[in-house]
Formats: C-alpha cells, sequence, structure tokens
C-alpha cells in the first residue's frame, strides 16, 4: 500500500518548475496567483498542513502558530531572512524551522553595487528627465554626480553578501572598510584588502558610502540608529538591500530632506509594502520595490532549497538549512 504524502501548503506562488517538481514529490497544495494569504486563509493553512512554506511576506507569529493543527513539524521558509517567524514559538511546539541561505548572494551583492552606482550618478534623475522631454542637451556643469573610484565604503555585516559586495566593490576602485559582529578570517581580509573598524560609530563618520548587509534581529532594530546616522558626512550616502528595519527610517528621511547626507539608495523600508511618503518626492534616493535578490535564476535555486530541506526531513533526516531544529 503506498505510503500517504504529506501535505505542503505554499502560500505563495513560486516559479513553475519548483512547482511542478513538488507535485511530483508531496500532496502540493499551491497558490493559483501571487497575491499573499489572508490571516484567515493563513490560520487554516497552519491547522492542515504537514509542511508550511510561507515566504518572507508572511508573519508568522506566536498567535499564528497557537493554530497550528499537531501534523504541522517544518516551517521550510522560502527566503534567508528569518524575522517574520517566531522562532522560539516554533520550537515551543515542537517545529523545525528552514531557509534558503547563500543562494541570493550574488544577485543581492549586484543590486547593491546598482544602487551604488546609481545614486552617486544620479541615474533616476536623468532618466526621468529625459522622459519627460526636459533635457535641453548637453552641458558642462549639467547632471553632475560623484566618482566612486577611490571612495571609501563602509560595509555593516560582513557576511556572505557583504564579502561578495567587497569584492565587486574592489574592481570599482573603493576602499573596502568593514564592521561585523565578528571579526572575519586574517585571510578573508588580506583577499579584500578590508579593513575591520569594531567601533561602528568610528567607521560611520569617516565613510562616504555606507552598504547595509546585516540580518534583521532584535540586536540590529536601529543599528542605524538616528544619532548614529548624524555621524554621516554631508558627502555620504547610504544603501540598503538588507531589511529597513536595520536602519531608523524616519530618522534618515529627515536628514535626506534637510540634504544633511548625500543620498540614499533602498531597496527595503521599515513597514515595506509601505514607504514613507516624504521618500517619495525625494530626487536624491532611489527606490526600489524589494528587488535585490529577484532573478529567476535566484528564485528557482531558492525552490531547490525549499524541496531538499522538505525531502530530507520527512525522509527522517536532519534537514540542511534547519534554522532551529525542533526540540522534541
Amino acid at each position: 500500500m503506498a505510503t500517504k504524502r504529506p501535505l505542503i501548503i505554499v502560500t505563495r506562488k513560486l516559479p513553475d518548475a519548483i512547482e511542478t517538481r513538488m507535485m511530483e514529490l508531496f500532496d502540493a497544495r499551491l497558490r493559483s496567483d501571487d497575491a499573499p494569504m489572508t490571516p484567515a486563509q493563513l490560520t487554516e493553512a497552519v491547522r492542515q498542513a504537514d509542511v508550511l512554506v510561507p515566504t518572507v511576506t508572511d508573519r508568522i507569529d506566536a498567535a499564528l502558530l497557537a493554530e497550528a493543527g499537531p501534523n504541522l513539524k517544518l516551517i521550510a521558509s522560502f527566503g534567508t531572512g528569518v524575522d517574520h517567524i517566531d522562532l522560539a514559538g516554533a520550537r515551543a511546539r515542537g517545529i523545525t524551522v528552514t531557509n534558503t541561505p547563500g543562494v541570493l548572494t550574488e544577485d543581492t551583492a549586484d543590486m547593491t553595487m546598482a544602487l551604488i552606482l546609481g545614486v552617486s550618478r544620479r541615474l533616476v534623475e536623468g532618466e526621468r528627465l529625459l522622459r519627460e522631454g526636459k533635457w535641453e542637451g548637453w552641458a558642462p556643469t549639467f547632471m553632475l554626480g560623484h566618482r566612486i573610484w577611490g571612495k571609501r565604503l563602509g560595509i555593516v555585516g560582513m557576511g556572505r553578501i557583504g564579502q561578495a559586495l567587497a569584492r565587486r566593490a574592489r574592481g570599482f576602485g573603493l576602499s573596502i572598510h568593514y564592521h561585523n559582529r565578528r571579526r572575519v578570517p586574517e585571510a578573508t581580509e588580506r583577499e579584500l584588502e578590508a579593513t575591520y573598524w569594531e567601533s561602528l560609530d568610528q567607521m560611520l563618520a569617516r565613510m562616504d558610502i555606507i552598504s547595509v548587509n546585516c540580518p534583521h534581529t532584535p540586536a540590529t532594530y536601529h543599528l542605524l540608529s538616528a544619532r548614529r546616522l548624524k555621524l554621516l558626512r554631508p558627502e555620504c550616502i547610504v544603501v540598503n538591500t538588507a531589511r529597513g528595519e536595520v536602519i531608523d527610517e524616519a530618522a534618515l528621511t529627515r536628514m535626506l530632506v534637510n540634504r544633511e547626507i548625500a543620498g540614499a539608495g533602498l531597496d527595503v523600508f521599515e513597514h515595506e509594502p509601505a514607504v514613507n511618503p516624504k521618500l517619495l518626492r525625494l530626487d536624491n534616493v532611489l527606490l526600489l520595490p524589494h528587488m535585490g535578490s529577484a532573478t529567476l535564476e535566484g528564485r528557482i535555486d531558492m525552490g531547490q532549497k525549499v524541496l531538499i530541506n522538505i525531502k530530507t526531513f520527512i525522509d527522517g533526516h536532519r534537514p540542511p538549512d534547519r534554522v532551529l531544529e525542533a526540540m522534541l
């Protein structure tokens, strides 16, 4: 007699190749469109599923976990960050949590570099001017941006993405500086020609460009606080492709409005999808809709990791990307 296949409930539409393989392997319940689940739909999902496959847009908090049925033993998150999941609550209920680390490194580093270039060279302003029919021809002082060659880049968070960014930035002639919870190995510092700053405050006060590349945790919430943002030089630009909560967005917006710093490139926001209306009106800010990891290749790689984590868990083994192993 065939063994009953586990019920996998997916909260958002995934690439076709991943959904097809999921249907082949499991009893998979997929989404017909890319709209997020409502709270009621999420509640029904955790009550029924053996495995839940959420994304970073789904809030898996204590209240939702309290509704979980007895069969829910794995939350295989489609994404790297897990700040949307109550990890302690999952542990208490004997639920294992996995994520998809590593596969978005290069894509996010690419987008970070694009934002650095875009803000420094005023690409969005120039493109908008052209589309609006306001360009009157070349002039010696027209749309002057800033050269990035020879500037100092301060990376906040020297993990996979921070290091990938450093490799790209060296090719553009940037001097690499970083602050991290732990100093990276000496061999990595030599390879990247990176200068370590134990004091984040001291680094912030000396950089031309600041890039946020650390995860959002209770320890990094508003790591770039109003006080720390005030340390930045007037010529500095800030780029964030990590999580919006790492920066005090209200304070950053005030400084941009008052021209206390030169500009910002933001792919993430503190209250997304809501964006501070004041940011939308600024011409010294490049805003993107959380698309730093948005490549087809990256999304398929993420899905492959989800499949491996689920299959490994169901087969009775420890999934390779477990964030929290259930204490049974």
